[in-house]
């Protein structure tokens, strides 16, 4: 009592100074509690778990091999006949008879075509008539020789008319050859109108038909003929690929080079192969301006006649590579008309690497430049793989046999 006494009867603002320092000391002592024991819970919480990276992907890889391998080049190609000609009159006149059907093989000397022989039949004749009235004049003139040579050597006669006489002989003779040649163009126009197969093959289109009027200055012909027992197959290479086409075989000329060039394919319009193969025999002398190529012609045996004239298709060219690198195809990303692989690099990263294709044989590319033989590339997985990206790589034994 004493005590709370004394402070009552302190002065009035000890009290109030007294009495807010012990509410402070209460609420301090109220406070430290409640700290110690947030400090405790938060300690016997659970700690959050640190998120752990991924592992490296494991992606096959294997060994660029090298090896012998051979590629194959198309180039679009045209076929003709070995003898491809257009038949024309040689003469006009209307056509009377047509001996043959388009597509029909004929033989050297068949008889194809007829044109009406009247006109020239009577040509014939008159240029016949003609020849003998020169032959009777000539026998006449040979006669005035005959009377005169004995009056002029009794010399009854002057010198001077026989010599008339035999100049007359020799107007005859030369007269009666006039006549005979023109027989010769009649009987020759005669025979015109009888149009006969220059070579043996086959008939094309018929593009007059019997009752046409036909001359020699027509802009078509009346029909082509094919000798197709061979055939001649044309297609271009461009400059580029000329010069690489002579460095890719042996010999020291072109000549050398036709000789030892390997035989080549013909692949027909609808993607089939021809059972035979041709052989390259000649090449143009010289480029075309407008195209920039050579023409090249490879011959083909066609006995069955199953290959026509204006038939189309592609020649293939085979070359070997020795020592060629290859690349599966599935292993390459293709990035602005660049080809890329990934390769195995230190600690197991990728780098991506350009490569330069030579030619592509079957599911695999011929590799120029970029990699090397024994480089380890990733052969699946491609498409989210990035540069320098670390994987880990699976050794593919049977991929690495798949290479070689």
């Amino acid at each position: 009592m004493k005590t709370i006494n004394s402070i009552y009867n302190q002065p009035q603002g000890t009290q109030i100074k007294n009495s807010t320092h012990h509410l402070l000391k209460l609420s301090i002592m109220k406070i430290i509690p409640l700290a110690l024991l947030a400090l405790t819970l938060y300690g016997c919480s659970p700690k959050p778990q640190t998120q752990q990276a991924p592992p490296p992907p494991a992606l096959p890889v294997a060994a660029i091999a090298s090896g012998t391998q051979t590629t194959y080049q198309e180039y679009p190609a045209s076929i003709e006949g070995t003898v491809n000609v257009e038949v024309r009159p040689q003469v006009s006149g209307t056509l009377d008879k047509v001996f043959v059907d388009e597509g029909a093989f004929v033989s050297a000397g068949e008889p194809i075509f007829k044109i009406n022989e009247q006109p020239y039949r009577a040509a014939l004749n008159n240029a016949l008539a003609s020849l003998h009235a020169a032959e009777a004049a000539a026998g006449n003139a040979q006669l005035e020789v005959d009377k005169l040579t004995p009056l002029v050597e009794n010399k009854v006669v002057s010198d001077y008319q026989l010599k008339t006489a035999k100049a007359a002989y020799q107007v005859a003779k030369a007269n009666i050859e006039s006549a005979k040649a023109n027989v010769a163009t009649a009987e020759i126009n005669v025979g015109y109108t009888l149009i006969k197969a220059p070579v043996s093959g086959y008939i094309g289109r018929l593009l007059k038909k019997q009752g046409s009027l036909v001359t020699p200055q027509d802009v078509e012909a009346l029909t082509q003929l094919s000798d197709v027992h061979d055939v001649h197959v044309y297609f271009s290479l461009g400059e580029k690929d000329f010069i690489s086409f002579k460095e890719q075989y042996p010999g020291e000329t072109l000549k050398d080079k036709l000789k030892r060039l390997p035989l080549v394919s013909l692949v027909l319009a609808d993607g089939s192969e021809y059972a035979k193969q041709g052989k390259i025999d000649v090449i143009d002398g010289q480029f075309d301006k407008t195209t920039g190529a050579i023409t090249i012609r490879a011959n083909f045996a066609n006995p069955q006649g199953l290959l026509r004239a204006g038939n189309t298709g592609k020649i293939r060219l085979s070359l070997q590579h020795t020592d060629a690198l290859i690349v599966p195809e599935s292993a390459t990303v293709e990035m602005q008309d660049k080809v890329f692989v990934f390769a195995l690099a230190d600690s197991n990263k990728v780098k991506k690497v350009a490569i330069d294709i030579l030619g592509k044989s079957g599911e695999n590319y011929l590799v120029k430049d970029g990699v090397k033989a024994g480089d380890q590339i990733v052969l699946s997985g491609l498409d989210h793989l990035q540069e320098g990206e670390v994987i880990a790589p699976q050794k593919a034994a049977d991929k690495v046999a798949a290479l070689k």
